[in-house]
């Protein structure tokens, strides 16, 4: 397949997969608890590796992984993560699987204080659609001032795996910023009503 103009709103997919999550998926805004835990966890597994990657694992990490349903994940045990050390489907590092568990801990509490991880995620952006005004997508930042406080609030509240340049990736993928490009068909329907 060749690559589509770098300009291109999709330019960055380079299989049926990425299309189909670039125009299913991705900007589009997510409310579900256990959907944006889910995303939270992904772009967390994804540093150091592509998107195309996770992607592909997806299927099996939410077999391990209890389908992201946060409340199991919080009660892992250690054997049962270690245990999913030994699964390929998922990336392997010690690290990022522990990580789930702390990060749904964390969820826990974030959803104790604000009622949802949707309500205290859409609280940083006072529940507005930031949209971003890109013709090209060398134009679109790696981070922000709100993925910088975003992280540093996740990361305060216990989080991992959630730097400033992760955070905006994920903050692209659940809608809370559509980045789509102005000549991208996918831009409005991403839009929050």
């Amino acid at each position: 397949m060749a690559i589509a103009n770098p300009l291109d709103c999709r330019s960055w997919y380079v299989t049926d997969e990425l299309l189909a999550y670039h125009d299913c998926e991705w900007g589009r805004p997510l409310h579900d608890d256990q959907r944006l835990f889910e995303m939270i966890c992904l772009e967390g597994a994804s540093v150091g590796l592509s998107w195309r990657t996770i992607l592909h694992k997806r299927p099996a990490y939410r077999r391990v992984f209890h389908d992201f349903d946060i409340d199991s994940c919080a009660a892992m045990p250690d054997e049962e993560l270690e245990a999913a050390l030994a699964n390929p489907g998922i990336v392997r590092a010690r690290a990022k699987v522990y990580a789930v568990r702390g990060n749904a801990q964390a969820a826990q509490a974030i959803q104790r204080e604000f009622g949802s991880l949707d309500a205290y995620l859409w609280s940083f952006t006072d529940g507005q659609q930031v949209v971003g005004a890109w013709h090209s997508m060398d134009q679109i930042p790696t981070q922000t001032d709100l993925s910088r406080t975003v992280s540093a609030d996740l990361k305060r509240r216990g989080m991992r795996f959630v730097g400033p340049v992760i955070t905006y990736s994920f903050l692209q993928a659940v809608g809370i910023v559509n980045d789509h490009l102005l000549s991208c068909d996918c831009r409005n329907a991403c839009m929050k009503s």
